[in-house]
């Protein structure tokens, strides 16, 4: 035992200060590579890599899974279910208001260098086009056999000289929807290939309407050009609101509603046509007709969205918005109309919390994308962008929302397990608006996350260890006497139970063991 002492006591006095510096530096490399590889990895997927490796991996290997076990069984089924039910909860929308490829987005890009849209983005747009615009019996007329392959063409000019391939044959409706979308560089160069399509969308509408009871072949071309129909006219209204007619896109839109009402086919709700006519009729002040609008749309059997209970909060705080004072309400307490937009202010935070640090320019905005995650960023990016004006046309409203948008997180401590008017807020948005949102914008996160144990574990050990490293390289002696010092120390109470062992034991048993 003394001997082993004597050596160890030897090894410790021949370790020189450059030992030290080594030791120090290289640990003080090593938690540092660590540190910045948990935070890229927590940065983009949201959790601590070694967290996920230890839950995922080490339990099973220490046996805390037990696949046998029925209640095992229970948790696993009841992981499925919640796994299903944020997956529905990620369903991403086509985003009703959204620009012109040639007329907006490029402009952008040529502009700022940036780009705009994502990859996943505009691939969820090809397979909408492909939905809308094509359907089995493409075949049968040339111009739409090359649209069907025009619409599946990653490359943008591809897909743009294709369409006047299929202009050349005959007057083909969905190759001018292709040309207003992305080869018109201004909104009435677009508004002109609309009118274009329009025309001849007419025409194959009339045609296979005629037909569609002769067979599943004809009705699924009658779907198609009714499909085809319904997006044309609300391209042009939206053009015709863009350029200022306002009051014509909202006859328009209203008549696009009437249509969507009459007609049974699912993919024309996709539109959202209503939330067109909301945002215009807004821009108009007509807020009686928004008013009504709201109440046929803003039903608890129907899909809510960011539009339309935002909207409902701000007509409530339009009719106290200009009067209200927090002083003055912390005295003589809310009025009843003051309660109500208090109230619809919170269900508003409650279903999309990124919306208000938009609307009070908190955060800058971008140009929103093609597609959007209800109660996610990219929703907040699309509804401030069209709607940031009208909030700050009735005054005071913006200053209501200031003063009481943030106790809506009082009354939803945790938002993920438990919701107050709504469902409880789904975990997968970040990632779902990470793919939609360019890289260039900081995603908003709701709710905001906690650093996890082991970056500020490894921050910390990286910061002790490099402060080590620096005063040993400066102060070698001094160092070296407190490393002894503390080895020493943490191998005492070592060697005070190995002294009672050997005070305990007879010398020769003792003797044995050592040889052993």
């Amino acid at each position: 035992m003394f001997g082993t002492e004597s050596s160890l006591s030897m090894f410790l006095n021949t370790l020189t200060p450059k030992f030290y510096v080594a030791l120090t530096g290289t640990s003080s490399l090593i938690s540092g590579l660590i540190l910045i590889f948990e935070w890229w990895y927590f940065r983009k997927y949201g959790t601590s890599f070694i967290e996920q490796v230890s839950v995922s991996h080490l339990r099973p290997l220490l046996g805390g899974v037990d696949s046998s076990s029925p209640s095992n069984s229970n948790t696993s089924n009841g992981e499925a279910d919640s796994n299903r039910q944020s997956v529905s909860e990620c369903k991403v929308w086509r985003n009703p208001l959204n620009l012109f490829r040639g007329a907006e987005y490029n402009r952008y890009t040529w502009v700022t260098g940036r780009e705009p849209l994502t990859y996943y983005d505009m691939n969820l747009s090809a397979q909408d086009h492909q939905t809308f615009f094509t359907c089995d019996s493409d075949h049968l007329r040339p111009a739409d056999a090359i649209m069907q392959k025009a619409w599946r063409e990653r490359n943008p000019q591809a897909r743009i000289s294709a369409a006047h391939e299929a202009l050349e044959l005959e007057d083909c409706a969905t190759a001018y929807i292709l040309l207003a979308e992305e080869e018109a560089t201004t909104i009435m160069e677009a508004e002109r290939l609309f009118k274009q399509a329009l025309k001849a969308g007419e025409g194959c509408y009339r045609r296979s309407q005629q037909l569609q009871h002769h067979g599943t072949q004809y009705e699924a071309q009658h779907r198609r050009d009714t499909n085809v129909l319904v997006y044309i006219k609300r391209r042009l209204a939206m053009c015709s609101r863009k350029l200022g007619r306002t009051r014509e896109a909202v006859k328009m839109m209203r008549d696009l509603c009437v249509f969507q009402l009459m007609k049974e086919f699912p993919l024309l709700s996709m539109f959202n046509i209503h939330e067109n006519l909301l945002e215009s009729l807004l821009e108009l002040q007509n807020y009686a007709d928004v008013q009504a609008v709201l109440a046929k749309y803003d039903d608890i059997s129907l899909p809510k969205s960011a539009t339309i209970c935002y909207t409902a909060a701000l007509l409530k705080a339009r009719a106290v918005s200009d009067k209200f004072s927090p002083e003055v309400a912390s005295r003589r307490g809310l009025s009843t109309a003051e309660m109500n937009a208090v109230e619809a202010i919170h269900r508003a935070v409650e279903f999309n919390p990124h919306v208000p640090k938009y609307l009070l320019e908190m955060k800058s905005l971008i140009l929103p994308p093609e597609h959007i995650l209800k109660r996610g960023d990219s929703e907040a990016i699309a509804y401030a962008f069209f709607h940031l004006q009208h909030w700050k046309r009735v005054e005071g409203a913006l200053n209501l929302l200031h003063c009481t948008w943030e106790g809506t997180f009082r009354m939803i401590p945790y938002p993920l397990e438990k919701g107050h008017l709504f469902y409880p807020y789904p975990i997968c948005t970040e990632t779902a608006d990470r793919e939609l949102l360019p890289m260039f914008h900081e995603v908003s996160v709701y709710p905001k996350k906690e650093l996890p144990f082991f970056i500020l574990f490894t921050a910390g050990l990286c910061s002790f260890t490099a402060m080590l490293a620096l005063l040993t390289h400066q102060f070698p002696e001094l160092m070296g006497v407190f490393a002894k010092a503390f080895l020493s120390t943490l191998f005492a109470p070592l060697n005070f139970i190995m002294e009672k062992v050997e005070s305990i034991l007879p010398s020769s048993l003792w003797h044995q063991l050592t040889r052993i």
